[in-house]
């Protein structure tokens, strides 16, 4: 996507040919600036401290890790060490064990003098797969806003929650991907912006991509979406997931449960676009088996903004004194997910719509 005017991915291949380059996503939207990863610890520490987020840009961002520790040791020691590194940074999103299972599964039966070339063309393979799964979400969600573009005058209003953008991802994003694909044919579409406490990712990040490819928008505080629901003025609500599980659930930032209730109960659809990785296969009940992220307090009791002389700054705003909890997703329950948009096409949330689309998941 366009960054003033100039195609970005958020992760990238250095001139040099091993090293990784990454959009330090912790500077956004205050500097545009980038890291270089040379290391497996520091794709660990970009990992966990966020520089790089949303579930299928960890997943990259863990296949490269990979690649890294090869180049410094490809032993077995090394190879089992930084997998078991690499998966501890974040409990949540599925995409990142997938993608280390993936490598460890290609690189386990090598030589070890084979691993490091290995590791790193595979690792470009997954960026390249995430970006061409992520163009055909787009395009079966595409259709959805076409639907509603022909039948109304004015735009298209579409709520979203969190970054679901190409900053998540390796390009497109999950639940901009239509979003992209609709304003680029020319489609009239404006999108509200939820601001996404306590990170503020939609209000930082969503808002900043949206902007830099000139796609209208309006952010608004994160309570607001049910009253513009109620007013007529959501049309349709595309979010992301973290991970899905076999039976439609869906794990996303915190506020998405209450994104859907309001959604049902003012008949809006919400749809969920998802690439295929983020199903977790092996998951039936999303609220009791899907492990939830606690984040640090400070998330909450602290905000990041600009100050008058242009710094950017920490801010408290709760009282002195005040404890406050972070829990960072939450599960939408399948019966209030009006359908999943994945690369195959769109589901109904439930075993049975997934399975049709993916029949090789289907058991004897």
């Amino acid at each position: 996507m366009k960054v003033d005017g100039k195609p970005w991915r958020p992760i990238w291949l250095e001139d040099d040919g091993w090293s990784v380059g990454i959009i330090d996503q912790t500077r956004l939207p205050f500097a545009f600036v980038s890291a270089r990863l040379s290391s497996e610890a520091e794709a660990v520490q970009a990992i966990r401290a966020m520089l790089v987020r949303g579930a299928p840009l960890i997943g990259a961002t863990a296949a490269y890790g990979m690649a890294l520790a090869m180049r410094a040791d490809a032993s077995d020691a090394n190879l089992a060490g930084a997998y078991q590194r690499l998966f501890e940074t974040r409990p949540t999103a599925i995409n990142l064990g997938w993608a280390l299972d993936d490598m460890r599964r290609r690189l386990a039966p090598l030589a070890p003098g084979e691993r490091e070339a290995a590791a790193y063309a595979r690792a470009a393979e997954i960026v390249e797969q995430d970006v061409e799964i992520n163009r055909r979400i787009g395009a079966h969600g595409l259709e959805l806003i076409r639907a509603i573009a022909d039948r109304k005058p004015g735009p298209v209003n579409i709520l979203t929650h969190c970054n679901a953008g190409w900053l998540a991802t390796c390009d497109w994003g999950t639940a901009t991907a239509p979003i992209y694909q609709a304003h680029d044919a020319g489609i009239a579409v404006h999108v509200w912006v939820d601001e996404t406490r306590p990170r503020n990712q939609g209000s930082h990040l969503t808002a900043w991509e949206l902007h830099n490819h000139g796609v209208p928008h309006t952010v608004i505080v994160d309570n607001a979406g049910g009253h513009l629901m109620q007013r007529g003025q959501v049309d349709i609500c595309f979010t992301g997931t973290d991970r899905t599980t076999a039976t439609g659930d869906v794990c996303n930032k915190i506020g998405t449960y209450l994104k859907a209730l309001a959604a049902r109960d003012n008949g809006v659809p919400f749809y969920v676009c998802l690439p295929s990785p983020t199903i977790d296969w092996s998951l039936r009940d999303g609220v009791g088996e899907i492990p939830i992220e606690e984040r640090s307090a400070a998330e909450v009791t602290e905000v990041t903004g600009i100050a008058p002389d242009g710094a950017v700054v920490r801010t408290r705003v709760v009282s002195p004194g005040s404890p406050a909890a972070n829990p960072a997703f939450d599960v939408t329950p399948a019966r209030l997910v009006t359908g999943l948009v994945t690369e195959r096409g769109v589901a109904e949330a439930s075993e049975a719509g997934l399975l049709g689309l993916f029949p090789e998941r289907k058991t004897a």
